[in-house]
């Protein structure tokens, strides 16, 4: 392996044709460079210079590896200059791990004013739940994770990374459209998009629920909100997606807590309703501490500015 401090005696020999020339170009004593040479020869196996009257010239070998130390040369130039960008501007690769719902609701803008931005910037996005991301997160694998706190159930946070809220969003209830609750409040009407409330969500006692597929967060959360509520919940449905969720809702009579910020347009047969009282969440970006890079803080921010934009959904904390 040939070091760069030889490398750069044999390109600047090159260059200024003397010994004493280049030792004034790397600010050496000519004893120096000649040094670097002889050590550089013994690296290669092979003669590098040889005398030319007073002074020295290169052997073809050496004029070959000169010509690869000012390719060497150059990508370590360039190397050092792409590390100091990243250090200090929006630059290089940036992989972002989100829960789904924020993929969806908030990445596409989010992205879109970070490409506008900071056109030297690549993103890379995956969706997954917080169990996934975060362990990527601390190995390195992600740069962010988009993760959500459900009230009483937040999302893990280890110790060696930094936290910043994004949002707060609401979660509302959704009936059939003509259930009792929704029936009996006054202006409530049974058609698509149909708002009811406020309902006390121990009054649904006489419907199946939908709850979030797999072992999640989000379904321990339905589970522990109504049983903290004297309900023993039915949920005949798990599945992963809350669009399927109102789909259930329009198509079998079951109930569903669904957050606005994951909630896509309303099928018709459905009503939502706000509950009492209010349920919420909090979408979380989280980073490695020593990884807080000005990337990453530029995703925050758009990722913050996009969910303060919409509708239905609290600003940052």
């Amino acid at each position: 392996m040939f070091a760069l401090d030889r490398l750069r005696a044999l390109e600047a020999l090159a260059t200024h044709r003397s010994v004493a020339g280049a030792a004034a170009a790397l600010h050496l004593t000519p004893s120096a460079v000649s040094q670097q040479l002889a050590k550089l020869e013994r690296d290669a196996g092979t003669a590098l210079t040889e005398p030319a009257g007073r002074g020295l010239r290169l052997t073809p070998a050496g004029r070959v590896l000169a010509e690869h130390a000012t390719e060497i040369l150059a990508r370590v130039a360039a190397a050092r200059l792409d590390l100091d960008r990243l250090r200090d501007e929006v630059v290089g690769e940036l992989r972002i791990g989100a829960i789904p719902t924020s993929v969806h609701a908030l990445a596409p803008a989010a992205l879109a004013r970070l490409r506008a931005a900071h056109p030297d910037l690549r993103v890379a996005l995956a969706d997954g739940e917080a169990e996934e991301t975060l362990p990527a997160v601390l190995a390195g694998d992600l740069d962010l994770a988009v993760v959500e706190n459900w009230e009483g159930l937040p999302a893990p946070v280890p110790a060696g990374t930094s936290r910043a809220r994004l949002c707060e969003d609401v979660i509302d209830l959704v009936l059939p459209a003509d259930h009792r609750l929704v029936a009996r409040r006054p202006g409530a009407a049974p058609d698509q998009g149909a708002r009811a409330g406020p309902v006390g969500l121990a009054e649904v006692d006489d419907l199946d629920w939908v709850a979030d597929g797999g072992d999640t967060r989000a379904q321990a959360w339905l589970l522990q909100t109504l049983r903290a509520l004297g309900l023993e919940p039915r949920v005949t449905c798990r599945v992963r997606g809350f669009g399927m969720h109102l789909e259930l809702v329009a198509g079998v009579g079951v109930a569903a807590l669904v957050p606005r910020l994951a909630r896509p347009p309303l099928p018709a047969g459905v009503t939502v309703a706000t509950t009492d009282p209010v349920l919420r969440r909090s979408i979380d970006a989280v980073w490695r501490t020593d990884r807080g890079t000005p990337a990453v803080h530029a995703a925050v921010a758009a990722f913050r500015d996009v969910a303060a934009d919409r509708d239905g959904v609290g600003g940052s904390g």
